[in-house]
Formats: structure tokens, sequence, C-alpha cells
């Protein structure tokens, strides 16, 4: 009996298993930064296009149902920001300069807001939501003179707010725009507070009650592959 019950267990996983949808892919675009450094607007399309804020990413999706999908993602994102670039006299006679990368794992739910088959022959453009949880690594900074120096890297999580595009075309592609803005759980990725390091020896600045923000714009390109989806199990 019980070597029934696990050939019957296995059955089930292999039929499940092969009856998914999946998709992997790239992502491509730019980041911005709003903090206490520079510019807080993240709704100018040309600082999303800087040479110096091309970022890149690898994703993995996995369709559970016709509404929505588990996603994986891994990005490398380069952001600065530049007193310099403010509108504000006080921040532009300081002077402050930074710039650092991003390395991004996350893992969430895309949900969909209308049925969607990625396979159907006819092109279907749809929007969709995406939040879970992200984990990073990157460069804190802090206040050395007159200016800001890069420290080591540190790991922090942040809450994705991704909304976005996508349509299917061929049999086998997806292409979608999304932007994607993170709030983090720190408030030292422009070296405004150096106590969460644990160190009190630089100065802080800027505003203590509010936290950095990083944002993403971009394409993302994925290629589904696997049998199309029975969705009944989910």
């Amino acid at each position: 009996m019980k070597y029934r019950l696990l050939a019957f267990i296995g059955l089930l996983t292999f039929g499940f298993a092969q009856s998914q949808t999946y998709e992997v892919g790239l992502i491509l675009g730019g980041t911005n930064f709003s903090g206490d450094v520079g510019s807080t607007s993240f709704m100018n399309p040309k600082d999303y296009l800087h040479r110096n804020k091309g970022s890149f990413g690898a994703i993995f999706k996995w369709n559970r149902s016709t509404r929505h999908s588990f996603r994986f993602s891994y990005m490398r994102l380069r952001t600065f920001d530049d007193d310099l670039r403010s509108d504000n006299n006080a921040k532009i006679a300081r002077g402050y300069f930074f710039n650092t990368d991003i390395d991004e794992f996350s893992v969430g739910i895309e949900y969909t807001f209308w049925e969607w088959d990625p396979h159907n022959h006819k092109s279907e453009i749809v929007p969709y939501l995406y939040t879970g949880p992200t984990f990073f690594l990157s460069h804190h900074h802090f206040v050395q003179g007159d200016q800001l120096t890069r420290g080591d890297r540190n790991t922090n999580f942040a809450i994705p707010m991704v909304i976005g595009l996508k349509m299917n075309f061929g049999d086998h592609f997806v292409i979608a725009g999304e932007f994607g803005a993170r709030y983090t759980f720190t408030d030292n990725l422009d070296g405004s507070a150096p106590s969460e390091l644990g160190d009190n020896n630089f100065p802080a600045f800027g505003n203590a009650n509010t936290n950095d923000w990083y944002m993403f714009a971009g394409l993302v390109l994925t290629y589904s592959f696997g049998r199309k989806p029975c969705y009944c199990n989910f």
C-alpha cells in the first residue's frame, strides 16, 4: 500500500510539473535614486537614460494561473546622484556626489489584471503589478571632509512596487515595459545616516524621517516554454 501511494504521488507530481508554463529572459533599462543627495524627482525620463545608470538582469517566471505568476529575478543596478542636479540652493552649495552599484535579488508574485495566456496566437497587451521580498547589496557612503566617500558593501531589504504592460508575440516570446519604485529599509545609501552602521564618527545630514528609494524603468524580454498549462491544480 505504501509503495502504491508513493507511486501515485510521484505520478501526480510528474504530471503537475509537466503541465506548467515557464518564462526565462533578460531585463534591460535604467535606474534613478531619491534620497538626501541630488534631485528628489523620479519621473524625469532622461534620468533613466543616463549612461551611468544603465542596468540589466535576468528573470524567471512560473505561471501558476491565467492571472498570476511566481517571479524570481536578479538585477545589477547602477545609479548615482549629484547635488548639482537639485533645484535646492543649499544642496547645490553643499555639492555632494555619489554613485553605487546595487545587486538585487527578488522573489514575489506578478498579478495580471485580466486572464492572459502567453501561448495565445493572437497578441494581447495586458497590465500587471509585481511585489515581493527583495534583498540587495550595495556600497554605503559617509562624509569625509567636504565630499562623500564610498564605504564597504552592506546588505539590506526593499519593497518593490512595480507596474507594467506585457504583450505576447510569436509562439514563445513575451515583451514587457515596466516601472518600479523600491522603498528601502535604509537611509544610508547616500551616506546621510552613518549611525545605521554603528558609526557615529561621521556627520549625518538630510531628513532622518525618510528612507532612500531607488527606481527602475526598462524592458523585459522572456521566452516561454513547457507544455500549455492546466490551471485547475491551483
